[in-house]
């Protein structure tokens, strides 16, 4: 199982830190622009993790194609929730939602039908069980004759 990259670096880290120092003596808060990811495996499925707190399940978009497993949530909701806090005057705001795309390529042992996925306490998880054929046989003795 392999993670789809996208370098989406514009400048090198050396002209981030040159145009965007944090001029007002605070910590700079770098958010990430996707959610970090544990990816396991044992004898029976892989197990996927990202962890992604303060979502709804109805935010989430989950799709299966081509051997591709994407999660994506997009920022329609944070558009209105901006709407109705305009009468509000910040004096500094660090809280965002931001809309992410993440995808992995699967492998061709997985049984696609059977991938389930839950989301709780802040971490999306996907149980992703393998074919008959991928799964670890047991030991055979051969005599010789």
């Amino acid at each position: 199982m392999s993670i789809v990259r996208k370098n989406e670096v514009f400048l090198p880290s050396l002209l981030d830190e040159i145009f965007k120092p944090d001029w007002f003596g605070g910590i700079e808060n770098h958010a990430a622009k996707i959610p970090p990811v544990n990816i396991s495996e044992s004898d029976e499925f892989f197990e996927i993790e990202l962890l992604i707190p303060g979502r709804k399940k109805e935010e989430f978009v989950i799709e299966i194609d081509k051997n591709i497993l994407s999660v994506s949530i997009s920022n329609e909701e944070k558009k209105e929730d901006e709407k109705e806090q305009s009468n509000r005057k910040y004096t500094k705001r660090e809280f965002k939602k931001l809309a992410f795309k993440r995808a992995f390529n699967l492998p061709d042992s997985i049984v696609e039908e059977k991938v389930s996925a839950s989301y709780e306490d802040g971490i999306l998880k996907f149980v992703l069980p393998k074919k008959e054929e991928a799964l670890p046989k047991e030991k055979r003795k051969i005599s010789l004759q």
